[in-house]
């Protein structure tokens, strides 16, 4: 077998193999042996079978296998004996004549490598890239002390309404002398926010409503944009909305007024567990080192993306295959077509490029990921999903049982080895370039993110 390589460029690689007779012959008749020993054909007894006609029915085919796999094989090898960095896969080129393999060998096949470009991407102390420490201050400490007192609130009886309150009434229609109209619609105990009506002069009809009070208004009208919210409130399906536009009258038999829940130590240990604090200072502390852990991922996405932008810099444009490239991503979207490949291809490059930097970073911090950290960032992806339902206190064994149960899902499993690989090497570039370290507000942080996404 003789292969040779060619890449003058340093990124479009041409690799033609050819193949010899030798390089398959042995292999081939191997499994035709194999076929014969388990062929069952009429009139003979299974491997009795004449060779010669078991090379007549299924030599061509088995020659083609053993040939296909041979050349798969080999490309492989040379393509990891060699050290090349292939993007993608080989691609037949597109000079490639077909091959006739019912003619004697040799056989030549061409291929197309895409060849990843040589860059250094190497930080060290000389480097320096910002660093946010989000601050937790007490304002902060206040609005996570309001949520979670909002969280465990609960709705009290009131008698006149306020904004914010629910109602709750009888809801009859009226036709058009201001009675209630024969056959019209009736709803028992309708629920109402009025605070959440489009329209400032219907919803100022409720401003002062008392329990038992009558009032007249317009549905259609206050919901002039959403059959979805008028439909559900008059409990009609959204095509029969369109015959209810008239007045109807709402009898008041409820007001819910929603009140938050004390700070005191039922609070606390609704949130952290009983016992677990038993002061407000305790809890407010308790407060702050969670809002700093949490922040503390935050600040560290900001510098991951800071490194990025850095050193994307630093290593300046990266030249591409670009035709080759274009022709592989082609044949992995065939459903999507050419407009697709052109219209994707900026943005699919610029992940690529990035790709390939910061693995180059990965490998000189000498990162290896162990089933644990994947495990980890699985659980820290289970904490934040616990915490966005006010959950702060849920045992780390329940924690560890729902991230496992994320991991059982193929399609997470992914982004948790790209989170925890994202951990290691923060921690590791965080160790390694000078870090410009500024203090930040939480909203200013927020702010300046905002914009970046803008």
């Amino acid at each position: 077998m003789n292969i040779l390589f060619e890449n003058p460029d340093k990124v479009n690689g041409k690799l033609t193999l050819t193949i010899e007779e030798a390089d398959y012959t042995q292999e081939v008749e191997k499994t035709l042996k194999d076929y014969r020993k388990k062929a069952n054909i009429p009139g003979f007894r299974p491997g009795q079978a004449p060779m010669g006609m078991i090379k007549r029915q299924f030599g061509p085919s088995v020659k083609v296998d053993v040939i296909n796999r041979v050349l798969g094989e080999q490309l492989q090898k040379y393509i990891t004996d060699n050290n090349i960095h292939m993007l993608g896969e080989p691609l037949a080129n597109e000079g490639q004549e077909p091959v006739d393999l019912d003619k004697e060998a040799p056989y030549t096949f061409v291929f197309d490598i895409a060849v990843a470009p040589e860059f250094n991407a190497q930080l060290g102390a000389d480097d320096a890239v910002d660093y946010y420490n989000i601050t937790v201050d007490d304002a902060l400490i206040d609005r996570q002390v309001d949520m979670f007192a909002s969280r465990s609130g609960s709705y009290e009886k009131a008698e006149e309404y306020q904004d914010n309150d629910m109602l709750k009434g009888d809801l009859r229609e009226l036709d058009e002398n201001g009675n209630t109209k024969e056959g019209g619609l009736v709803v028992e105990s309708a629920v109402l926010m009025p605070n959440y009506i489009k329209v400032d002069e219907q919803k100022k009809l409720f401003d002062g409503a008392k329990l038992g009070d009558i009032i007249t208004f317009n549905p259609r009208k206050a919901y002039p944009e959403s059959d979805v919210e008028l439909s559900s409130f008059l409990k009609i399906g959204k095509e029969d909305v369109a015959n209810h536009t008239g007045d109807f009258s709402y009898q008041i038999t409820e007001i819910s007024r929603y009140q938050k829940a004390a700070v005191d130590q039922q609070l606390f240990d609704s949130v952290f567990g009983e016992g677990a604090v038993s002061s407000e200072e305790e809890f407010r502390n308790k407060i702050a080192d969670g809002l700093a852990a949490q922040l503390t991922v935050d600040a560290d996405y900001k510098f991951l993306l800071d490194v990025r932008a850095y050193v994307e810099n630093k290593v300046g444009e990266l030249t591409f295959p670009d035709a080759l490239l274009k022709r592989i991503m082609l044949k992995n979207n065939e459903d999507k077509g050419e407009e697709f490949v052109e219209k994707n291809y900026a943005a699919s490059i610029k992940e690529l490029a990035w790709s390939l930097i910061k693995n180059q970073l990965v490998e000189a911090a000498g990162i290896k990921l162990e089933q644990d950290d994947v495990l980890q960032a699985a659980k820290e992806t289970a904490r934040i999903q616990f915490a966005q339902y006010g959950m702060n206190n849920v045992p780390d064994e329940y924690v560890e049982n729902y991230a496992k149960e994320i991991l059982k899902k193929q399609e997470n499993v992914q982004g948790c080895v790209d989170r925890a690989l994202d951990i290691k090497l923060v921690a590791a570039l965080k160790s390694v370039v000078k870090l410009n370290e500024k203090s930040i507000s939480l909203d200013d942080f927020n702010a300046m993110m905002s914009k970046k996404e803008a």
